[in-house]
C-alpha cells in the first residue's frame, strides 16, 4: 500500500515539539491551538509508523525516531524559509527579505548602522538579522548572506575578503583610575581579566601563542561576546575588543598598544544570489560598510 504523504505541515509543527518540549509552546510559536498542534504530531506517528515523543516531568521527550527525522524536518524549514525569500523579492526592483548571519559582535555593534543606511535607500527591503556565532549553512540557504571570520571553504560561494579586524586589549578609564596600567604582557597577571567561559579554537590558539594568558585570573566570564562588551563597558577589567570598536567609546583606553590579534573577514553568499538585485546591493552594502569599518 502506497503511503499518503505527511503534510509540510505536519514537520513544521513536529519541529517546533522537538525545539520547545510541549504542545502548549510549539501552539504559541506557530499560532496554532494546542489541540491542533496534538492532531498534526498524531498524524506524522501514523503516517511514519513510529512514536516521535514520550512524556516526562521534564515535557515531551524526543525518541530515537524524532531525532532521526530532525535534521530532515530543519532542512525543510530553511527551504521553506528561504522559498518565502525568493518569492518576496522581485527581479526588477529592490524589494523582499534578506537574511544575513553575524557573528553576535558584529551583529549587535557594527552592522546596524550600515543596514539602516541601506534600508533607507531600498525603503521595500526588509532584514532578517542572526546574530549568532553558530555558522549558518548558506548552501542549504539557512542565510542569504554570511559575514565570516573564518575563510568560507564551500564551493559554490561568491566571497569577498574584507580583510582584518584587529583585536586589543581595553579598559574603562575608570577601572584604571589608582590602578598601574599594564606595560608588558606578563602585568595581565596582576589584573582582572574578562574572558570567555569556554575556549574555542581560536582562543586555545590564542593562549599557546600567549601563554601568560592561559594563567591569567579571569574576573569575568560569558560565552557572549556582547555580554564580554558590556562588563569592559561597566569597568569590570581588561578585556579583548574589536580595536576599531574600542576607539569608537572615548571612555576606553586602549592598553598594550604593540599587542594586536588579527580576525580574518569575508562576506560570502550562495553564488545563485548574485542575480537578485537585493542581495546584491546588501552584498555590496556589506563589503563597503565593513570595509570603511577596517579603515
Amino acid at each position: 500500500m502506497r503511503m499518503i504523504e505527511p503534510s509540510w505541515d505536519f514537520y513544521r509543527t513536529f519541529l517546533a515539539v522537538l525545539q520547545h518540549g510541549s504542545l502548549s509552546a510549539a501552539a504559541r510559536e506557530l499560532g496554532l491551538t494546542q489541540p491542533t498542534v496534538g492532531r498534526h504530531v498524531d498524524a506524522l506517528e501514523q503516517a511514519i509508523g513510529a512514536e516521535l515523543f514520550t512524556r516526562s516531568q521534564l515535557g515531551l521527550l524526543p525518541t530515537e525516531a524524532a531525532l532521526d527525522l530532525r535534521p530532515y524536518a530543519e532542512t525543510l524549514a530553511a527551504t521553506s524559509a528561504a522559498l518565502l525569500r525568493a518569492a518576496s523579492g522581485q527581479r526588477d526592483n529592490i524589494s523582499g527579505t534578506v537574511r544575513i548571519s553575524a557573528s553576535e559582535v558584529i551583529g549587535i555593534e557594527v552592522l546596524p548602522p550600515m543596514l539602516a543606511k541601506l534600508q533607507r535607500s531600498y525603503p521595500d527591503l526588509t532584514i532578517e538579522l542572526s546574530a549568532s556565532d553558530a555558522v549558518e549553512d548558506l548552501l542549504q540557504r539557512e542565510a542569504d548572506i554570511a559575514v565570516r571570520m573564518t575563510d568560507p571553504s564551500q564551493d559554490a560561494l561568491v566571497v569577498r575578503r574584507i580583510g582584518i579586524i584587529p583585536l586589543g586589549f581595553f579598559a574603562h578609564r575608570h577601572y584604571l583610575e589608582g590602578r598601574d596600567s599594564p606595560e608588558r604582557i606578563a602585568d595581565l597577571a596582576h589584573h582582572r581579566l574578562i574572558g570567555f567561559d569556554r575556549q574555542s579554537a581560536y582562543i586555545r590558539t590564542m593562549m599557546k601563542r600567549y601563554p601568560v594568558l592561559d594563567s591569567a585570573r579571569f574576573a569575568f566570564k560569558a560565552d557572549s561576546g556582547p555580554a564580554q562588551l558590556a562588563a569592559l563597558r561597566a569597568g569590570i577589567g581588561i578585556g579583548l575588543c574589536q580595536i576599531p570598536l574600542g576607539g569608537r567609546n572615548t571612555d576606553l583606553v586602549r592598553l598594550l598598544p604593540e599587542f594586536e590579534l588579527p580576525l580574518g573577514t569575508w562576506v560570502a553568499m550562495h553564488e545563485n544570489l548574485k542575480s537578485s538585485p537585493r542581495c546584491r546591493v546588501t552584498f555590496d552594502a556589506l563589503v563597503a560598510g565593513l570595509l570603511d569599518y577596517i579603515a
